[in-house]
């Protein structure tokens, strides 16, 4: 893949997170996608499978009144795409960590996209 090619499967992914549409943030997944989430060093989050990524997608939905990620820069190294990003959310729910509704997320972190044969199999956000 181009990374032309990557950084359109990776702003199409991050568009209808955004737009909360599952449907389009499963489009460019492999089936065998391998999803993982590491916040403060620490893998707090490991889903395997489309199956498995579509039901967190769901139900992390239901957190946000509105949310928005936004790619800083794109860094290519062969199969893998690093993207700096910035993330600006609203709960829509209070949250287990004190967090309120309405409270306004902030916050910057990387995502890295892993490709193969024209799809993302591998999604590791860093916060």
């Amino acid at each position: 893949m181009t990374t032309a090619e990557k950084e359109h499967l990776i702003q199409s992914y991050i568009n209808a997170y955004n737009s909360f549409d599952v449907d389009g943030m499963l489009k460019d997944l492999n089936d065998k996608v391998q999803f993982k989430n590491i916040a403060g060093n620490e893998v707090n989050m490991v889903l395997d499978g489309r199956t498995a990524f579509e039901a967190q997608a769901k139900q992390a939905m239901q957190l946000f009144q509105s949310r928005q990620q936004t790619v800083t820069t794109f860094q290519h190294e062969g199969d893998q795409t690093t993207c700096s990003i910035s993330y600006n959310g609203i709960l829509a729910v209070d949250l287990p960590a004190g967090l309120q509704k309405g409270t306004d997320l902030q916050l910057n972190g990387k995502s890295i996209f892993t490709f193969s044969h024209n799809k993302i199999t591998v999604i590791t956000d860093i916060g």
